[in-house]
């Protein structure tokens, strides 16, 4: 089997880290800061009543891209870039500004969270990650391949960005999430997610902690990072079965034959 990244690239260490449950709930509450990106969300899609299920699809579109077949995962984007067209969300802009969010998340968390990259490195998985950009139909050009390119690209970003109504309301939605009774009382899943979703948000950059009209306390900073590095830390505790993506695991299976 041959994925679209090789085993030794900087997209595998970033999205097989812990780092990226976190991850990939901060990038759902950045991405909500586009006005005209979630206006298309609340207006195209269930999210309010599929809050879990859209976290669960993006997730596993993001490692099967990663860790799957090459062949599954061109397929996907496909399908992906084609209800994009029909919901007439796929404005190159704000598809961009989805994706910049989307690895600015997963960089940055990583990296508070413990995971060591260099300077040289973290340039590297943006520019590995222009082929994400590419599938669902963005030029590379547009697509900020360094870190440079990054801040350079929240600068002009910043000024247009807020937290509407419907911004909120999904972060709400993302932080409690609709759970059964028996889910909701009868396990943990229901303190455990809202911790993450805490942590999620405490973790936005300054920009987005103020638009969602967040405290910064003196320190925050500092004691979001020891959160999540031992966040980081405890899941690696769980048996690797529990924490492993299971296209990873897939994946390296098949290496290994």
């Amino acid at each position: 089997m041959t994925a679209l990244f090789a085993s030794d690239s900087i997209t595998w260490r970033v999205h097989s880290d812990e780092s990226m449950l976190v991850g990939g709930v901060r990038a759902l509450l950045e991405q909500a800061l586009n006005p005209e990106a979630m206006a298309g969300v609340a207006a195209n899609s269930n999210f309010r009543e599929d809050t879990w299920g859209r976290f669960r699809r993006t997730s596993e579109y993001v490692s099967l891209l990663t860790f799957g077949d090459s062949e599954l995962a061109e397929k996907s984007a496909q399908r992906v870039r084609a209800v994009h067209a029909k919901l007439g969300v796929d404005d190159p802009r704000l598809l961009l500004w989805v994706h910049v969010a989307m690895v600015d998340s997963f960089l940055d968390t990583a990296i508070r969270s413990g995971l060591t990259l260099s300077l040289a490195e973290q340039d590297q998985y943006l520019q590995e990650m222009v082929l994400f950009a590419e599938l669902v139909g963005i030029q590379s050009g547009d697509v900020p391949a360094n870190r440079s390119d990054l801040d350079k690209y929240f600068e002009s970003e910043i000024p247009h960005l807020s937290a509407s109504a419907d911004a909120k309301r999904a972060a709400l939605f993302l932080t409690f999430p609709p759970m059964s009774p028996w889910l909701r009382f009868g396990t943990p899943a229901a303190p455990t997610w809202t911790a993450i979703a805490a942590l999620a948000s405490s973790s936005l950059p300054d920009w987005a902690r103020r638009s969602y009209g967040l405290p910064s306390l003196p320190g925050h900073n500092f004691r979001t990072d020891i959160a999540l590095k031992t966040m980081r830390k405890t899941l690696q505790l769980l048996p690797k079965s529990l924490r492993e993506n299971p296209y990873l695991s897939e994946n390296q299976e098949k290496v290994e034959a």
